[in-house]
């Protein structure tokens, strides 16, 4: 049996890859929130997701024990709420900052799990990038109402994103990868399609909409999530939560490239204490 390519590829350069495209499709989707509303876009990128992978899987085929399915399912719905919670955050806050704050779910992972001086310290790194970053989305102009929305928004994100990391390794280590990401996509768009099936009308007559809303959820959800399910099995989740600070890193360069959000000296200083982050991250699991 041929080993698959992506395991010989260093987990940051993966890491690299997946963050480019998943803020990239999140670039594209802060352009239709004037169209459809972020939540709505959320939900839909979700539902397209689940969809494509669906498709490509046809995780059917597999043999299913009611545990994994259990997983599965919890995996997706955490999944889901997770974005839907991003993308609210991101109609207020600058995309790189939102990321950075969001990032306080993976931290608090690390913390809870990692051992040794390395990861403590990358821990700290991290952790003091993310203090400054969230200072600039007090300090941006915002309306109190709207940071505040924009603040809850992303702690909430952030406190899914920390029960992603614990679901999603449990579901890479049982071998159901991808095909338990299709399941976990496909539960999570039905918890929360109630809420949204009153934008259906409008979204499926119009075929660039439709367009679009699939690019996203091909950019930010399909190929990202395929790449960390592949890093998942191969690291703990200490290692893999400080490996995510790239994101804001990453996040922070859509920003300035697709968005014209350019980052200020505070925010330019709060990636550099998360590239040391990353710098410190265990070379291998613990």
């Amino acid at each position: 049996m041929h080993a698959n390519p992506l395991e010989r590829v260093p987990a940051p350069a993966v890491f690299v890859v997946s963050g480019l495209t998943q803020y990239a499709g999140a670039a594209v989707a802060v352009g239709l929130f004037a169209r459809l509303g972020a939540p709505e876009v959320g939900w839909w990128r979700i539902a397209f997701a689940a969809v494509v992978l669906v498709l490509w899987r046809r995780p059917w085929r597999r043999a299913w024990t009611r545990q994994d399915l259990g997983w599965s399912a919890a995996f997706g719905a955490v999944l889901a709420a997770m974005n839907l919670a991003f993308y609210i955050a991101i109609a207020y806050l600058p995309l790189g900052t939102a990321v950075a704050i969001e990032f306080c779910g993976p931290v608090a992972v690390a913390a809870l799990t990692g051992r040794g001086w390395r990861s403590r310290a990358a821990i700290a790194g991290a952790a003091a990038g993310v203090v400054l970053l969230a200072g600039v989305a007090l300090d941006s102009g915002l309306s109190r109402a709207d940071a505040v929305a924009g603040l809850l928004a992303i702690a909430g994100a952030a406190t899914c994103w920390g029960f992603y990391i614990l679901l999603g390794r449990r579901v890479a280590r049982v071998g159901a990868g991808v095909d338990g990401l299709a399941i976990g996509m496909s539960v999570g768009s039905l918890c929360f399609a109630p809420f949204f099936l009153s934008s259906v009308p409008d979204v499926l007559s119009d075929g660039g909409l439709v367009l679009l809303l699939v690019v996203v959820a091909v950019c930010s959800s399909v190929v990202p999530y395929g790449l960390e399910q592949v890093v998942l099995r191969r690291v703990p989740p200490a290692t893999f939560a400080v490996l995510l600070a790239l994101l804001p890193a990453t996040a922070a360069v859509v920003g300035a490239v697709m968005l014209q959000q350019l980052p200020g000296t505070t925010q330019v200083i709060g990636l550099l204490c998360v590239s040391a982050a990353i710098a410190l991250a265990p070379p291998r699991a613990d």
